[in-house]
């Protein structure tokens, strides 16, 4: 997460910015009222509204005739469950925001039980024996909601992440970004190995780096391996991971099924 927050800190330099952050480890680090470590206004939401008091102050910045762009900073659990609903409804009505996922996949601030962003096989605090249901497409249903820009970052590719927070900070409309951000508590990981988890996370396939304009045009960033040792890699350096609780075969398969839907999507606009 803090390294995300440095990529956008750089990205939004020299930006009149207000900022958003719902019940989540980000809402933590930003300090207490009157005071913003993040050099930024900063309003606290509940779990479920920060995209609708995104929506509030977009519209007052729009009023007020300013340029201030206002941020959405989320975890997956404020994201993909529950702040789904006024997610849906400000992205449905284009409202002028950029929502930011910063995705641990776990609910880390609340003592690491499962969210549908949890991967299956993983083991948390609510599924002691590893999860069985593949995790949610957060991206994909953002994309069906034919927003103009949405698009995963990748924390090992700075440049393309400090591309794509510069456009998605310079366009208008609602803007969605979606950041794999490996947790050391909750991954049972160390943490000088987060980057290189993203790494592999991305050379197995198990995390797409692209872009969606509009809803239908598909652009792929990075093409990875699908590199099994990645993989197997992968699940070694996180403790969340068992022997028994993961699958590899059908984690593969389901990587294999999941590029072959993506790369279908980015030639029908090629």
């Amino acid at each position: 997460m803090s390294v995300g927050l440095n990529l956008l800190s750089r990205a939004s330099a020299q930006r009149p910015v207000q900022m958003v952050i719902p019940a989540c480890c980000g809402i933590v680090t930003a300090g207490s009222y009157p005071f913003s470590a993040y050099g930024a206004p900063v309003v606290a939401s509940t779990f479920a509204s920060a995209a609708a008091v995104a929506t509030g102050l977009a519209q007052i910045a729009t009023i007020n005739g300013d340029n201030t762009r206002v941020i959405a900073w989320a975890g997956d659990g404020g994201t993909y469950d529950i702040g789904m609903a006024t997610l849906s409804a400000a992205a449905e009505r284009n409202e002028d925001i950029l929502y930011i996922c910063y995705d641990n996949e776990i609910y880390g601030n609340t003592g690491g039980q499962r969210s549908s962003a949890t991967p299956v096989g993983a083991t948390t605090t609510t599924t002691p024996l590893g999860k069985d249901i593949e995790k949610k497409d957060i991206l994909g249903i953002m994309a069906a909601h034919r927003v103009p820009y949405c698009a995963t970052i990748s924390l090992a590719h700075p440049e393309d992440a400090h591309r794509k927070l510069q456009q998605a900070l310079d366009a208008r409309g609602f803007r969605f970004l979606h950041i794999l951000a490996p947790c050391p508590t909750g991954w049972k990981s160390e943490p000088a190995e987060g980057i290189e988890l993203v790494w592999l996370a991305i050379c197995s396939g198990l995390f797409p780096v692209y872009e969606v304009y509009d809803g239908y045009r598909y652009t792929i960033n990075v093409e990875p391996e699908l590199s099994r040792p990645a993989l197997e890699e992968y699940f070694s350096l996180q403790g969340r991971f068992r022997k028994n609780t993961v699958d590899l075969d059908r984690v593969q398969k389901m990587v294999a099924r999941n590029w072959k839907q993506l790369r279908a999507r980015a030639e029908e606009e090629s």
